[in-house]
């Protein structure tokens, strides 16, 4: 299938048909799965280069997830074919939509001169009453720590604020799924805690909305409900905290081993 995206920041993105899923209890239960997944690029010389390697995940509704592994592994990739912004080489892909996919650089995400009118960017489509459209922008405002903003300017913002409003923005819109770029990459510590706090209390007041979050923090992890680990393009352990805690602890205590020794 071939699919058009408008890469607008933090508008929900039409979802995939994945013909390949037929149990309904596994859909209602489930916000996101991939299954041998593949995703590789041809260089200028003709040469195939794979980038992501047979990889498969299953995210339940209703929960925040980490994807984390070292850097080039396939993290933005794998979310960008969650995503349908690339268009995997081989496997199926089952996203509950509608969707939206927030990038990493805050200063890319927020269009709108004004907090208020920025999360009400993308309402136009729903031909909606302008009391309605207030309802949605408060009430996603709210729940992102925001609501206090509502009428200041987008550029006296810092980098944090700008992710949660971008976040409000996608929540305004009724997605139920947030794939989220390395949000905190520029952000400084205090900032970085207050995005992770407004996506979880998102997902807390809503029970339907699921976010699966790119990070390379392990700090981050302490805030999730699970977590994918990734090497080298593949998809190596996908469990709860703390089994991905103790099989990280393992791994950097075997890599110190090898390297002592």
């Amino acid at each position: 299938m071939d699919h058009t995206v408008v890469m607008r920041p933090s508008v929900c993105i039409p979802s995939l048909r994945a013909a390949a899923y037929t149990s309904n209890t596994i859909m209602e239960n489930l916000a996101i799965e991939g299954r041998n997944l593949s995703y590789s690029i041809t260089t200028k010389q003709g040469k195939s280069v794979p980038i992501l390697k047979d990889c498969s995940l299953r995210i339940p509704t209703g929960q925040l997830w980490m994807l984390l592994g070292p850097n080039g592994c396939g993290k933005s990739t794998l979310l960008k074919v969650l995503a349908g912004l690339l268009k995997p080489t081989i496997g199926a892909v089952y996203v509950k939509k509608p969707r939206s996919f927030v990038f990493q650089n805050p200063d890319h995400q927020v269009v709108m001169p004004t907090v208020e009118a920025d999360v009400a960017f993308g309402l136009g489509k729903f031909n909606l009453s302008q009391d309605e459209v207030m309802t949605r922008v408060s009430k996603a405002l709210e729940s992102v720590g925001m609501s206090e903003f509502m009428q200041r300017p987008v550029q006296i913002l810092s980098g944090g604020q700008k992710q949660r409003v971008a976040i409000a923005g996608a929540l305004a819109e009724a997605c139920k799924v947030l794939l989220l770029d390395e949000l905190t990459t520029f952000l400084d510590e205090r900032d970085q805690i207050g995005v992770i706090k407004a996506v979880k209390n998102s997902l807390s007041e809503s029970g339907e909305v699921t976010a699966l979050w790119v990070t390379h923090r392990l700090e981050e992890l302490e805030y999730a409900d699970g977590a994918v680990y990734m090497e080298d393009g593949r998809v190596i352990m996908h469990s709860d905290v703390p089994s991905i805690m103790s099989f990280l602890k393992e791994r950097i205590s075997s890599y110190t081993d090898q390297i002592n020794s």
